[in-house]
């Protein structure tokens, strides 16, 4: 549609996000999931960059009306501050506020381009309420000094100007309030896990076949981990543990700027036979992979909170990370699961053969784990406390 058309008791939602689907991340999985259960309240339009020729400039996908923003090229998320407000002021021009409400609610996903076109949104239309969603997961440094100042100085002034700030992690609600954020209007609302898809049985012939295909013998262990390959997840440290535990094989599924130099580590390593390089994977293949494995392993460096642990958990894997971010807002060492030490390939090691070795103990982190992911973070109970905020906002 060319302008916004509110439904009578139907409040409007627009998001501003840099990237989303087709390209995928936790940020984009949560608002397909938010935005699919909140339907019936609430009308979603988004805006974001279009990166792309091959992305439409106007589609709907699921509840999502979406406008992507620029000429098609990666550069278009540097114009998304200033398009994306233009776009969307132009939409809201003709829809003005009732006597007593302003149903309308700007959602900042992330403080990225995205979050900005929100911001000044939010300086020429001080009645719209403006959500801001920190889902950040690089570490703290980059994200008060990184680019020049400009992610602190960006940081600073979206968690002051937002009504509400909403973020995965405690980790990341006390990195918004140190830069100014309230902490009485700063809530931690995670990210959830299709338990649908994560927890599905996969048949002892699906698992031969996938065991034939890799060369798995009956008698090694499968070590798995899901990651963007990039500096901060530490996939380099995962891989040189591997070096110290022969008998078992390390799938990586996800690809990112390192895949060249981590598949390098392994040949000089001379365990590229036991890495296997599965690039990205759908949710659906990904959890056959997950029920192959014996235990889950990402040794972060910095973390927002970790998604892909919780997908890991929800599949009944024991899960192996560091003490960084917000993964110890659900892993409690020898409970839900294993810290290992940053930057340190022996004790990773150590950590990953006492869970391959230790059927008692790696029964009991599962079960701790699952139980974990099903009572706090299903998309069902993460979208009714999204909808809480959502109607709080719009109060007179």
């Amino acid at each position: 549609m060319s302008e916004l058309q509110p439904k009578i008791n139907k409040p409007i939602i627009l998001i501003f996000s840099t990237a989303y689907l087709p390209l995928t991340g936790g940020a984009e999985l949560a608002i397909k999931y938010i935005t699919d259960n909140l339907a019936e309240n609430f009308d979603f339009v988004l805006f974001t960059a279009r990166f792309s020729r091959s992305l439409s400039r106007f589609e709907r996908i699921g509840a999502v009306e979406i406008h992507r923003i620029g000429f098609g090229l990666p550069l278009d998320k540097y114009l998304l501050p200033v398009l994306g407000y233009l776009k969307a002021r132009r939409l809201i021009h003709n829809y003005k506020p009732t006597a007593n409400s302003y149903r309308l609610i700007l959602w900042g996903m992330m403080a990225s381009y995205g979050s900005i076109a929100a911001y000044f949104l939010k300086k020429r239309s001080p009645e719209a309420k403006f959500l801001l969603t920190l889902q950040e997961g690089d570490s703290q440094e980059y994200l008060e000094k990184g680019r020049l100042g400009l992610m602190g100085f960006w940081l600073a002034r979206l968690v002051k100007t937002a009504d509400k700030v909403q973020t995965i992690s405690f980790y990341l609600k006390r990195l918004a309030v140190k830069h100014g954020a309230s902490f009485n209007e700063t809530e931690v609302v995670p990210n959830g896990v299709d338990l649908n898809i994560f927890n599905k049985n996969v048949s002892s012939e699906e698992l031969r076949e996938l065991k034939i295909r890799h060369g798995i013998t009956d008698k090694q262990k499968v070590v798995i981990t899901a990651s963007r390959l990039v500096y901060k997840n530490a996939v380099d440290v995962l891989i040189k543990a591997m070096n110290e535990i022969s008998d078992a094989h390390l799938f990586i599924a996800g690809t990112g700027p390192d895949e060249s130099k981590l598949k390098n580590l392994a040949e000089e390593l001379k365990i590229i036979a036991r890495i296997h390089f599965m690039g990205d994977m759908t949710h659906d293949a990904l959890s056959k992979y997950y029920a192959l494995a014996h235990v889950f392993a990402r040794p972060s460096r910095s973390e927002g909170l970790g998604s892909a642990f919780l997908e890991a958990m929800g599949a009944g894997l024991p899960v192996i990370g560091t003490n960084v971010g917000g993964i110890p807002d659900f892993l409690k060492h020898n409970e839900t699961g294993l810290f290992c030490e940053i930057d340190n390939p022996c004790d990773l090691a150590a950590k990953i053969k006492r869970l391959i070795h230790d059927e008692g103990f790696r029964k009991n982190i599962s079960a701790e784990g699952r139980k974990l992911a099903r009572e706090n973070y299903s998309w069902d109970k993460i979208t009714q406390k999204m909808s809480a905020i959502f109607f709080r906002l719009l109060r007179p």
